[in-house]
């Protein structure tokens, strides 16, 4: 991306609606409630041929710099730090307010371009609130509507004359050729070969809780740097916001998502926007930490996280958090221990990992259990393996009998990793008792060191040219 822009302005202006306009997509939560975003969120968007990168700020109040308004604020203002110009938006429909004239106040004081964005100016009467914009000192304003897409071409050419030409759009060098990259068909090469992990792949890392057990807290450690907002409220977080960082070399991903309750308290519209949200995370992670507050470990909505993890076919990790606050670590230690094994068992050896997000203590220990959990999640076993384990499976414990006739279990296969997903050709599949499936799985797990990870298993019995068809007397 050439520039970084930072759309700022009061509460309920339009700022969330402008952003997902300009990146394509809903990716900021919008309601018409006052100040629904409270984290920055960057983005990639393009307008009309120019690319560039987005940031959606919360909006600005004056507030006690300790207030949850306050912090809010003052991630904004770093948003517009970080940035090359500010869309200051103004809400034409409703007009001007002291707020507006404070901010742009502030802007002029920063010295960066600024270019005035008069939003809803389709609506009835918003004539007088466009002009009164003129009035801010900050140039001509740009009457535009976000909820509709008007007047998105003389945003890109204001844009373009703020920033200038040069970094509006900067020469592209030329790839050559033999710089591509040309994928290589995963036809080639012998089938029963187990291809290696690629560790440097990006990792996409998903920071999932119940409220206030300190996911932000979390990730903000991780970065070194108070990037997202936190506090003793539960619930600040709405929106899922992505950051980017390194870890050893390798890029991580992380989401941090909005704390979800149970289904029954979550009546307001805008929670459950929020924890929509936290759902599409989780679907678009590889990896998910759930986040266990230490002090108050197990809740019943903590396991019903972790269920849906596994049945989201995610490859999970649990971070009980808080632990400077635990004083007698080695009995707690066991205790979550013998916890995790008891009322978790569809996650049989999952990892568990102890660390404290307000210190930084046993952060490493976190992120290779994330690394050492992926490596599983992507994990594919040779045909062959899988069918001389079966055998043995079969010899050490037989299927059931049905009618009479024994259940054979002929050829096994690995038909896709993430997770990992096994298909079994058998005689009789549907009378396959469940518990039979758990024993293979189990198996599994203990021969090829494959704990926590969810593990499917799909059973297909051959196709009867003979059925259906009456017999001959």
């Amino acid at each position: 991306m050439s520039f970084t822009v930072a759309i700022v302005g009061r509460p309920n202006v339009g700022k969330s609606t402008l952003f997902n306009r300009l990146v394509g997509k809903k990716l900021a939560l919008v309601d018409d409630t006052p100040g629904v975003t409270r984290d920055r969120r960057p983005g990639d968007a393009r307008l009309m041929g120019l690319t560039f990168t987005i940031i959606d700020t919360a909006g600005l109040e004056e507030a006690d710099a300790e207030s949850l308004q306050g912090r809010m604020r003052a991630q904004t203002e770093a948003a517009i730090d970080e940035a090359d110009l500010s869309l200051f938006v103004v809400d034409a429909k409703s007009g001007l307010t002291p707020v507006d004239t404070d901010l742009a106040e502030m802007l002029r004081r920063r010295g960066k371009p600024v270019v005035l964005v008069a939003n809803k100016s389709e609506a009835r009467g918003s004539d007088s609130g466009f002009y009164d914009a003129y009035t801010l000192g900050l140039g001509e304003p740009t009457p535009i509507s976000a909820e509709h897409g008007q007047g998105m071409l003389d945003l890109r050419d204001a844009i373009v004359a703020a920033i200038g030409e040069d970094r509006a759009y900067p020469e592209k060098e030329d790839v050559a050729v033999t710089d591509v990259d040309i994928p290589q068909s995963s036809d080639e090469g012998d089938e029963d070969e187990e291809p290696t992990y690629d560790d440097t792949k990006p990792l996409r890392v998903a920071i999932v809780g119940r409220p206030n057990a300190g996911k932000s807290t979390l990730i903000n450690r991780f970065l070194g740097e108070d990037r997202l907002l936190t506090g003793p409220e539960a619930g600040i977080t709405r929106d899922s916001i992505s950051v980017e960082w390194d870890w050893r070399g390798r890029t991580i991903k992380m989401f941090d998502t909005a704390g979800m309750r149970r289904k029954a308290r979550v009546i307001e519209k805008l929670e459950k926007l929020s924890v929509a949200d936290a759902l599409r995370a989780i679907r678009f992670a590889e990896t998910v930490v759930i986040v266990f507050d230490a002090t108050i470990p197990f809740e019943k909505q903590d396991l019903q996280i972790v269920d849906l993890v596994l049945r989201e076919g995610r490859a999970a990790v649990l971070a009980f958090n808080k632990w400077d606050m635990i004083e007698d670590r080695q009995a707690v230690l066991a205790d979550l221990r013998e916890k995790t094994g008891r009322l978790l068992p569809q996650a049989r050896g999952i990892r568990a990992v102890p660390i404290s997000g307000q210190t930084g203590w046993g952060l490493d220990k976190l992120m290779q259990s994330i690394i050492d959990t992926d490596k599983v999640w992507n994990k594919r076993i040779s045909t062959a393996r899988l069918n001389r384990w079966l055998e043995t499976q079969q010899i050490q414990h037989p299927p059931p009998a049905v009618s009479g006739r024994r259940i054979k279990l002929k050829y096994m296969t690995q038909v896709k990793a993430r997770p990992p997903a096994f298909m079994i050709s058998c005689t009789r599949s549907d009378a396959l008792p469940e518990s039979y499936t758990r024993y293979l799985i189990n198996g599994l797990r203990a021969d090829f060191d494959m704990p926590s990870v969810p593990i499917r298993i799909h059973f297909r019995s051959p196709d009867n040219p003979f059925e259906g068809k009456k017999r001959r007397t």
